[in-house]
């Protein structure tokens, strides 16, 4: 009986260390000192945001090839993009090659910077990230370059779209308003041009300028009784045209001043009409700024957090954690984000 008594004592005890096991086994999976994907809180939280923030450019570009592709006189990039710092002219996307390389390098210095946070050396770290910082201010100065020319040279915004091609073959018109005899003013359909501005007829005084990299337009405008007079050169990839003041019928400068040059259709159901050059899908235009301004604010934010972390890092604050600088690593991840979405803005704007 004494023997059945202590058996029985004992099996409780068994079960009550098997429950206390258990319930042992549950708070250890449960404390929070493991997660299920194997990482951090706050890296998890980066890759929702990455994911959500992928969303947002895939929405953008599909907006803009979906325009784009409704459209038969989208601007062709090897003609938008096709001027270089230092007065090189007609070298198409070669700056827009330069901006992807500069981020590209910037992406392996923020891999080894990664790197030297894994072995916990914190001279390497600061190193490295400041050459990512180089990377995307050099980019960001690029891209500062290129919307200069743009607005202010070319005088494109995003309501005004002044690049623009053919849908049909012509001739341009002389300054009789005859089709010119000149080889170089026929056109055959897809011929990329662009809507140069002179401030002759602005009711501006003294110089004129209107040119660009894709044709150096300049007129003088001269005070005589409220007329104005000038004279306007330029030349489009090698079509060259002049144009003569107000009786100049060879072109038809609207009220902001852009010179719109008239031809002659010679092929189609209108052969032999007269028309002028429009401007160009005012899409191109707004879509180009918004996309890759959208984009230069995520570099520059990106460049910020940088800033902030290399100093972080330079004055020790990561050293006592131990954790190989996940902190850099999270912004690691931010910026490869930022590098791979370039890679698609490149391939829809300035490649296709």
């Amino acid at each position: 009986m004494a023997d059945t008594h202590t058996h029985i004592e004992h099996s409780e005890l068994d079960h009550h260390d098997d429950h206390h096991n258990d319930h042992g086994n549950d708070q250890e999976l449960w404390d929070g000192g493991k997660t299920p994907f194997k990482v951090s809180y706050g890296k998890l939280m980066m890759w929702y945001f990455l994911l959500s923030d992928a969303f947002t450019f895939a929405g953008f570009l599909i907006a803009y090839g979906t325009l784009r592709i409704s459209m038969n006189t989208w601007p062709v990039p090897d003609f938008v993009f096709s001027t270089f710092p230092g007065g090189f002219h007609e070298k198409p996307l070669y700056f827009v090659t330069l901006m992807t390389f500069v981020l590209l390098a910037s992406s392996f210095t923020m891999v080894r910077a990664v790197q030297e946070g894994h072995r916990e050396n914190k001279n390497g770290v600061a190193v490295w990230m400041f050459l990512t910082i180089l990377g995307g201010l050099g980019f960001i100065g690029c891209q500062a370059w290129e919307w200069n020319t743009l607005i202010s040279k070319e005088h494109m915004s995003i309501t005004r779209n002044v690049f623009s091609r053919t849908t049909e073959a012509g001739i341009y018109l002389d300054e009789n308003g005859k089709p010119s005899t000149i080889k170089e003013n026929t056109f055959e359909s897809g011929h990329s041009y662009l809507i140069h501005r002179t401030h002759v007829a602005d009711g501006d005084h003294g110089d004129a300028h209107g040119g660009d990299h894709h044709g150096d337009a300049q007129g003088t405008g001269h005070d005589h009784d409220d007329h104005h007079a000038g004279e306007n050169h330029g030349h489009d990839h090698g079509y060259e045209y002049h144009y003569q003041g107000p009786g100049d019928q060879s072109a038809i400068v609207d009220k902001e001043g852009f010179v719109h040059r008239r031809y002659q259709a010679t092929d189609g159901k209108d052969a032999g009409m007269i028309k002028t050059e429009e401007f160009g899908p005012k899409a191109f235009g707004a879509l180009f700024f918004f996309i890759t301004g959208f984009h230069g604010f995520h570099v520059a934010s990106g460049i910020a957090f940088l800033i902030i972390i290399m100093v972080n890092v330079i004055t020790g604050l990561y050293v006592e954690r131990k954790n190989g600088y996940e902190m850099v690593e999270k912004i690691g991840l931010y910026w490869h984000f930022v590098d791979l979405v370039w890679v698609f803005v490149f391939l829809v704007f300035y490649l296709i």
